[in-house]
């Protein structure tokens, strides 16, 4: 026997004992198993030669979410954490279903479309081209809409999608491409000439990442508007409008519940000041509602201005389904005004296996998951259950902030609020260390304490990437009347922080806020963490080194 054939009876031998202790730990407790010790056969980045018996596979993700903070106790984020079993249920019967095939599955398109058009009629859009669809008010009228050919031509314009940030750049297209016929018709330009023409969009400074992406992969320039912190974030129209819109701006965007703080953008009056300018100009500059958040908690408010499509020049929103639309799947959905010169511009007609549809979104295949449990949480609760749910948040976050209102230090209030309050606005608290006590402590020493006790409540700093100044960003004040070494923090009332948890969280800060001040400046998290990563940082140069 030569070497060559020594080495491949080696390698034959080593295998099969390889795969002979793995079918003896397959018949083992997962924490008696080798699997469970050698950590290098599933937490490496090469795939392991042989597979693990399906209950491994799952503890081991299993033991590694364990490492994850709570999500129950996560304040910090908007994206509903809660559901129930039946939800869980439809989720998993929509992972097996393309909604890009559309011939294969039309009852499942056709409960994409359905929502679709819940959600349209929710935010008052204008009744499509194609005619009036029928009012969905009874079960019998639901099923009897489900089969997607039955309605084509009356739908309303418009797309589910993977989150708000797909929604926003969709619509941000859809505008663009308007606003490029528009210029083009205007300057006499070819289709080749004015692509060389940028544009730009209106936006708060308090603008959420997904508009970053806008700005940097569509090559449209951002124009902020920078609020002020004493006016609780809000864009103020009339101040900024006027300077910041011309010939070249493609929209202006209301943010219905910014993420700092919860406030809502005046929409009705950037509504006002954009026909006042346009009408002046010849321009026909349109508003996009970025109500990634807003969108499901604004039309179940009581005295709520107008915000939607009842608006002239609002031509599309966008919002989340995953946050206080109550959906746990990343969810987004996006609805234009009208599909002609707005819609059209993104819409692709293609023939998939045997039909021909319409696709509005940036990819084609994607799991009718989302669709399934937005349908879902539509018809669980109804209108009077979001109302219902939305006024319990509502009045959890009164208790918050009535509560943080409450704590002193030597009679002087510690918190100054910096949200919107209980009215016109998400249900969420924002506040800041009262500037007046110069603690020697901020909002990010805030969190990090309180991670201590488990509870995740994010501290920002009052500064933003300003865009305008590049495509690489520069750092600028957030606020127009405060320094970007400001600090705030905030708390997202979701639907499973209940009264009960917002009691547990009070008794915390008061805590912690106590436990700051004893340390007179010396709270050392920052430090300690910066010392960990070093030390994770270099051992993991170490080990590719070693490789």
């Amino acid at each position: 026997m030569n070497k060559v054939e020594k080495d491949e009876k080696d390698i034959i031998i080593t295998s099969l004992l390889a795969e002979i202790d793995q079918l003896k730990d397959a018949t083992r407790v997962y924490f008696a198993s080798t699997f469970s010790h050698d950590v290098g056969s599933h937490a490496t980045w090469v795939i392991p030669e042989c597979g693990a018996p399906a209950r491994f596979a799952k503890e081991a993700i299993v033991q590694a979410h364990e490492l994850d903070n709570k999500p129950r106790l996560n304040t910090s984020s908007y994206v509903n954490v809660v559901r129930e079993p039946e939800e869980s249920d439809i989720a998993l019967l929509g992972l097996s279903v393309n909604l890009a095939d559309a011939s294969i599955y039309p009852a499942s398109v056709g409960i994409h479309d359905l929502v679709v058009n819940m959600i349209a009629k929710l935010w008052n859009c204008p009744e499509p081209d194609g005619g009036v669809k029928p009012t969905v008010s009874t079960f019998s009228s639901i099923v009897s809409t489900l089969d997607s050919k039955q309605h084509i031509g009356n739908n309303y314009s418009g797309a589910g999608t993977v989150g708000s940030t797909e929604a926003c750049l969709l619509a941000g297209l859809a505008l663009k491409f308007r606003w490029r016929k528009w210029y083009a018709a205007k300057h006499g330009l070819t289709a080749e000439q004015v692509v060389s023409v940028v544009a730009n969009i209106v936006i708060s400074s308090v603008y959420q990442a997904a508009w970053e992406k806008f700005f940097r992969y569509f090559d449209v320039q951002p124009r902020f508007a920078k609020p002020k912190l004493s006016n609780k974030m809000r864009m103020e129209p009339s101040s900024c409008l006027y300077d910041l819109c011309d010939e070249k701006t493609i929209a202006v965007v209301g943010i219905l519940g910014n993420h700092y703080n919860g406030a809502y953008d005046p929409v009705w009056e950037i509504n006002d000041v954009i026909e006042k300018i346009n009408m002046e100009n010849g321009y026909q500059i349109g508003i996009h509602i970025d109500a990634a958040s807003g969108g499901f908690v604004a039309p179940f408010q009581e005295n709520m201005p107008v915000f939607d499509f009842r608006l002239k020049n609002v031509l599309s929103i966008s919002a989340s389904g995953h946050k206080f639309g109550e959906s746990t799947c990343g969810t987004g959905w996006l609805v234009f005004r009208h599909r002609e010169d707005l819609a059209e511009h993104i819409a692709v007609s293609v023939t998939y296996l045997g039909d021909k549809c319409d696709s509005m979104t940036l990819n084609f295949s994607r799991p009718a998951t989302a669709a399934f449990v937005q349908y879902y949480k539509l018809i669980r609760l109804g209108k009077s259950g979001y109302k219902k749910k939305v006024q319990q948040q509502m009045d959890v976050a009164k208790f918050i902030r009535g509560s943080l209102e409450a704590m002193t230090y030597h009679g002087i209030p510690c918190f100054e609020i910096v949200d919107a309050g209980g009215d016109n606005c998400l249900p969420v608290v924002a506040a800041r260390m009262n500037p007046m006590l110069r603690f020697k402590f901020n909002s990010i020493d805030l969190q990090h304490a309180l991670s201590e006790y488990h509870w995740y409540v994010s501290g920002y700093s009052l500064e933003f990437e300003d865009f305008s100044k590049g495509s690489t960003g520069a750092i600028s004040p957030l606020c127009s009347d405060e320094p970007e070494t400001s600090t705030m923090f905030r708390v997202v009332v979701k639907s499973n922080l209940t009264m009960t948890l917002a009691v547990n969280l009070v008794k915390r800060i008061q805590q912690v806020m106590l436990q700051l001040e004893k340390t007179k400046g010396t709270y050392e998290y920052h430090s300690f963490k910066s010392v960990i990563q070093a030390v994770v940082a270099q051992n993991r140069i170490k080990s590719h080194s070693a490789c």
